[in-house]
């Protein structure tokens, strides 16, 4: 059932990329299942990695109206044939035809597939800029985890890359769809708090805030794992379960900590809160000008100053961003929002104010995005932004000196050492 406004997803696909057209009428799945949308106007996703975040984003998705899983991917064959139990054993549950789910190793293979209308990377982030960019080079629209990029250069190159093909491109920075975070921010943003002078990123989390580089000693590979896969643009080094946790062990797995695969607590955390940071600040398009580690004196946290004044500090000490002004201040975190005075916290945003982009449901909004060919709350561009600011953190970490950025050109101000940090070759024969 579809109204007059609606249009096949597979006629759409041949039109212009990024053309305006009509969003079709969503029945809610709880009602009628995706069997009630025709199959030309449903969205055949592909999801790639499977590991700990995967999963999650696997059955999001399939219980999204109008969407059918078709394929899964991912180096490990038990993680991989997890997947596609999970899609199966879903469509099975609600006697949905399955239309048959095909589990591939290579994710190019996959990305070749002219059927798939999106797909959704979830793997380490040492991955996503090679993937991503091919998926958008083979028309396909891209949900890609936080944090986006392991650099800022691949970053631009994946904004860049949308922004030529025309495809739709969500951030997985899933704190722009919640309520408490958007109302603070319009807090911020609407002079509530008198002329923002501070704001206070805390980003404590389990994995070190800053990357080190991977001493781990070699152990066999399982027969089950593609290892030279698994690396792929990274630089090679013998295996280890701490990298890719075996199927059987809990928790994240510790590449996060390595500086060949991310950025540490200052990407993992860091994507959300100082995205939160960026929205409040309206810098969704820019970023920072300096940056100063720490001295032992004065600076006691990693410090960034915006043009006009105000000053960003990064700690490690709780969960939480503040936003602090003139005339009082809010702060959030995913438990609780915030003010002084208490009574702003009661405050609604009138007509007339600053209302930002409202979205209640990160993946729904993906799909709606694919839809209407509108950008999604946390486009692409807003993602390269807020990882920014969490690689010039790590990057004056590392060199242990103030910086000077210029969030225009995206280049560090008389400083070639940093510049050559802002990216990293990539293992042959990957590349973007």
């Amino acid at each position: 059932m579809k109204n007059s406004r609606s249009i096949s997803r597979r006629r759409f696909l041949k039109s212009a990329a990024g053309a305006a057209v009509s969003a079709p009428l969503f029945i809610p799945g709880s009602a009628m299942g995706f069997g009630s949308v025709p199959p030309g106007d449903r969205i055949a996703m592909g999801f790639i990695g499977l590991g700990m975040q995967g999963p999650g984003l696997l059955r999001g998705f399939l219980d999204q109206p109008g969407t059918q899983v078709v394929a899964v991917c991912d180096a490990d064959s038990r993680k991989l044939a997890r997947g596609k139990a999970i899609a199966e054993r879903y469509y099975s549950a609600r006697s949905l035809p399955s239309g048959g789910i095909e589990a591939i190793r290579d994710f190019r293979n996959l990305l070749a597939k002219p059927g798939i209308d999106a797909v959704v990377i979830a793997t380490p982030d040492h991955w996503h800029a090679v993937m991503a960019v091919t998926a958008m080079r083979s028309g396909k629209d891209v949900y890609c985890e936080k944090p986006l990029s392991l650099t800022i250069a691949e970053a631009r190159a994946m904004a860049n890359e949308a922004r030529r093909t025309g495809r739709i491109f969500q951030t997985g920075s899933q704190q722009r769809s919640a309520q408490k975070f958007r109302h603070a921010c319009e807090l911020v943003r609407n002079g509530y708090i008198g002329e923002v002078r501070q704001v206070a990123v805390c980003i404590r989390t389990g994995f070190p805030p800053f990357p080190s580089f991977c001493n781990l000693p070699a152990a066999p590979v399982p027969d089950t794992i593609n290892w030279d896969m698994w690396l792929g643009p990274a630089p090679w080094r013998p295996y280890h379960p701490d990298l890719p946790y075996p199927i059987e062990r809990e928790g994240y797995p510790m590449w996060r900590n390595y500086y060949d695969y991310s950025g540490g607590g200052m990407t993992d955390w860091g994507a959300h809160h100082f995205d939160i940071a960026q929205w409040g600040l309206g810098m969704d398009h820019s970023g920072p000008v300096e940056i100063i580690p720490p001295d032992g004196g004065d600076i006691r946290h990693l410090t960034y100053r915006y043009t006009g004044g105000i000053e960003m500090t990064a700690d490690f000490e709780s969960n939480r961003v503040r936003f602090t002004g003139t005339e009082g201040w809010v702060e959030v975190n995913r438990e609780y929002l915030k003010t002084f005075p208490e009574n702003l916290v009661q405050r609604r945003i009138g007509p007339g104010e600053i209302r930002l982009y409202r979205s209640d449901d990160h993946q729904l909004d993906f799909l709606r995005s694919i839809r209407d060919r509108n950008r999604p709350v946390c486009d692409v561009e807003t993602g390269c932004r807020s990882v920014t600011v969490c690689h010039l953190g790590n990057i004056a970490m590392r060199l242990g000196r103030p910086l000077k950025w210029d969030p225009v050109l995206e280049r560090f101000n008389g400083d070639e050492e940093a510049n050559r940090m802002t990216a990293r070759a990539m293992r042959s024969p990957w590349r973007i």
